[in-house]
């Protein structure tokens, strides 16, 4: 993680980081979750098994890292 108000530092994990807080509020209505822990884990679960990726030939990264060899 980068340094309190250099954001430069490390700007492929801040894009995440913000891309992230965009799909939690947009998608998974995260201001309107009795539990937000679990709409956190629906959110990571969706990530993984279930979203496509253009740079992944449209697989998920499950799909990817199975396929790599990785349990």
């Amino acid at each position: 993680m980068s340094r309190s108000g250099t954001p430069t530092d490390n700007p492929t994990i801040e894009a995440l980081n913000g891309w992230i807080k965009d799909e939690l509020y947009k998608n998974f209505d995260l201001y309107n979750s009795d539990d937000i822990h679990k709409t956190i884990e629906e959110f990571f679960y969706y990530f993984n098994h279930k979203r496509l990726a253009y740079s992944q030939q449209y697989k998920t990264p499950i799909q990817v890292r199975l396929e790599l060899g990785f349990n």
